[in-house]
């Protein structure tokens, strides 16, 4: 696995693309700050840039960089959430300002998969993830599902997990105002 994020991580900080898997499904990513690389994804994907995409941190101390207010239920319901969770926060900074929704939200994940986890340690930055697919069409489950045309536009695609066959699923998505308000996107 060290192999594999080192060689992630090597093609993150020269703006390129990756194929990689997430605790949730595969997804395509790149470093969250730059905004020539988030443009790529939404060419690859044939993306509206209109519609924001998401971030992974390995741990809710860094949404203190990323966002300017951190509600104090967002840590809550982090803590508590027992599959993966994307929160939307208002505030977003520090990252491409392509990647954020028109609204200056973005939506964030904790990943707590080791993977992914340990690849963002390494790269000490935010990394985009975006569902392995070309907008429109049907979500891969697992690696076996990805398209080949999505594979070819990558820089690179981890070897971690890819013969893994289990399905995984898109995470629970909810955005937290400032006054704590909570509403649900995606259950």
């Amino acid at each position: 696995m060290n192999e594999d994020i080192n060689k992630a991580v090597g093609i993150l900080k020269t703006g390129g693309i990756i194929l990689y898997p997430t605790d949730t499904i595969w997804g395509i990513g790149c470093d969250a700050t730059n905004k020539n690389a988030v443009a790529k994804i939404y060419e690859i994907k044939k993306r509206d840039a209109e519609k924001s995409m998401l971030i992974l941190l390995n741990n809710t101390a860094s949404l203190y960089s990323y966002v300017d207010v951190v509600p104090e239920i967002a840590f809550d319901i982090i803590e508590l959430s027992e599959k993966p969770m994307t929160i939307i926060l208002s505030g977003a900074k520090n990252l491409a300002d392509n990647l954020t929704a028109e609204d200056g939200s973005i939506g964030i994940r904790i990943t707590k998969e080791s993977f992914t986890n340990k690849l963002i340690q390494k790269f000490r930055k935010p990394i985009v993830s975006t569902s392995a697919n070309f907008t429109g069409e049907t979500t891969p489950l697992n690696f076996a599902q990805i398209s080949d045309a999505i594979k070819e536009k990558v820089d690179y695609i981890a070897k971690y997990k890819q013969t893994d066959m289990s399905h995984g699923s898109s995470s629970s998505i909810i955005k937290i105002g400032l006054n704590n308000e909570v509403k649900v996107i995606r259950e």
